[in-house]
């Protein structure tokens, strides 16, 4: 006999009526990634070294700071000279509710989250780097529904790098791609133009520049 405890089902009118918490984008932003995002879920941010991938993280983090609380988990860098140049360079001084977690395993990202008052958004930098599987990732995912999780992964040509980054890419409700200094977005909330991470490099890049 089958004793599991189901969900409740819910009709399709109880859902069209459901109120759901938004993160209300503007500008650029809402123009890129769309309007009203959900503050919980995945992202994923990927692209090839000297690209502008971490510039475009800062500028996200401290834009998301907008809507919660947000933590910068640097597995890969660690809090050193480079990550204190890309903060510097980036004025996250400004930014009110970002914290730096230096190399925070997933073990202790987890304890931390589970703690009132926590982060509500948590980029991790690399998702290689955390060591996440597709188990892990999905177990971390369902264990905390309310937070909104951006992975940072290494490329592969035009892909995340590996089989795990390249499922997460498959289930994020934000792709990122990063190239010559654009972000190149698809996400189900709408948008899709190109995000200028440094408009110089950019032009360069794509051969606009005067």
């Amino acid at each position: 006999m089958d004793d599991r405890k189901l969900r409740r089902a819910m009709s399709a009118r109880a859902l069209m009526r459901k109120k759901f918490k938004v993160m209300s984008f503007s500008g650029p932003w809402k123009e890129s990634f769309g309007e009203s995002l959900e503050p919980s879920g995945v992202w994923i941010v990927w692209g090839n070294s000297g690209n502008g991938k971490t510039r475009f993280c800062m500028q996200l983090a401290k834009y998301l700071t907008r809507f919660g609380k947000v933590a910068y988990d640097t597995m890969e860098e660690g809090a050193r000279l480079t990550f204190q140049k890309a903060l510097v360079d980036s004025h996250m001084e400004q930014a009110k509710g970002f914290v730096v977690l230096d190399r925070e395993p997933l073990a202790d990202l987890k304890a931390r989250l589970r703690k009132r008052n926590s982060p509500d958004i948590v980029i991790v930098d690399s998702f290689q780097h955390m060591g996440l599987s597709k188990p892990k990732y999905l177990k971390l995912k369902g264990e905390f529904p309310d937070k909104l999780f951006v992975f940072v992964s290494h490329a592969e040509g035009k892909q995340p790098e590996g089989r795990s980054a390249k499922f997460v890419r498959y289930d994020a409700d934000v792709k990122i791609r990063v190239e010559g200094y654009r972000a190149l977005p698809t996400s189900r909330y709408g948008g899709g133009r190109p995000y200028v991470i440094w408009e110089e490099g950019a032009a360069d890049y794509w051969g606009e520049a005067e």
